[in-house]
């Protein structure tokens, strides 16, 4: 059989790749009766991916674990998937503190597939393994491929590497059975979407939602939070910097004036101002409580008699 053709029958047995039965007429619908069906279909992503909590969970483990050790969360796709990696590697930096190094997003085709579609990319093999050579990926990292069809040679390349490396692996498709290997397997089972193969809408959905879920569980267990609420925001904006003060002053009771004072005291740290208001330690006593409880300002408190 050549090689098209064993493409061809792997591509017709994917979940991804189905007719879905239920939009088989929406080329003859109304804007109102389209925009009920996408709807009514997106409502199965949730559910789908509560069936992989588990998995998700264990992923958010992976990378608390990487972070700890100063390693790194690297996401690979080609397409979408691609896209929604560097989304989500974007707004870890403004929202968590976190240098952009400590979260990446690479896509297949480079910088320029962002905004437009490099066909081939996602056959390239090599450039997979090109692109964590660059950035120094080793085995303190973790890399999650993100793949809806489970087959993407740029994505399934990457993870191969990665296990030379021995480095934990996450896989997330949308489709039941992967034959490589990760440490994590998650699958987000949609099913067929709207439009048959485009893989942009309910599967892209579903990981958009779980690599929020990933990233953002991750650094709740590394202590960027106090509660449901970010500490370590960097006031990049003025929105950002605002919304610092009415996080300090919601958690101290204080006003506007006194959050002023403790941020400019505590450097800008909105996790330090706090320790320093809520601990009555000074700046360098309260760096140094945050340090011996690994960051979390609960435990610091605990620590230190204040809670």
């Amino acid at each position: 059989m050549s090689s098209s053709r064993k493409l061809f029958e792997e591509l017709s047995q994917l979940l991804t790749e189905q007719q879905n039965p239920n939009t088989i007429d929406i080329d003859e619908r109304s804007a109102i009766e389209i925009a009920q069906l996408i709807n009514e279909e997106d409502k199965k992503v949730p559910l789908a991916v509560e069936q992989c909590l588990p998995e998700v969970a264990a992923a958010m483990e992976l990378v608390a674990e990487a972070f700890n050790r100063g390693g790194r969360l690297i996401y690979i796709g080609a397409g979408t998937s691609g896209r929604l990696g560097i989304l989500d590697a974007s707004e870890c930096p403004p929202t968590f503190g976190v240098k952009p190094s400590q979260v990446q997003g690479i896509i297949a085709g480079g910088r320029r597939a962002v905004f437009r579609s490099v066909e081939g990319a996602e056959d390239d093999e090599h450039a997979a393994i090109e692109a964590l050579q660059k950035i120094g990926f080793s085995k303190q990292d973790v890399l999650c491929g993100i793949s809806a069809s489970r087959r993407t040679p740029f994505v399934v390349a990457a993870l191969r590497y990665a296990r030379t490396l021995r480095a934990k692996t996450i896989f997330l498709t949308s489709n039941p059975e992967v034959k490589e290997k990760a440490t994590v397997v998650i699958r987000t089972l949609v099913g067929p979407e709207v439009i048959m193969g485009s893989t942009r809408m309910k599967a892209g959905t579903s990981h958009k939602m779980v690599l929020n879920m990933i990233s953002t569980g991750a650094m709740i267990l590394c202590g960027k939070t106090y509660g449901n609420l970010m500490i370590d925001l960097q006031q990049t904006n003025n929105k950002l910097r605002e919304r610092t003060k009415r996080i300090f002053m919601m958690v101290t009771g204080e006003d506007y004036h006194t959050a002023e004072t403790y941020l400019r005291h505590a450097k800008g740290s909105l996790k330090l101002a706090l320790m320093m208001r809520l601990s009555g330690l000074n700046y360098a006593e309260a760096k140094a409580a945050l340090e011996c409880a690994g960051g979390f300002l609960k435990r610091a408190l605990r620590n230190v008699g204040k809670l």
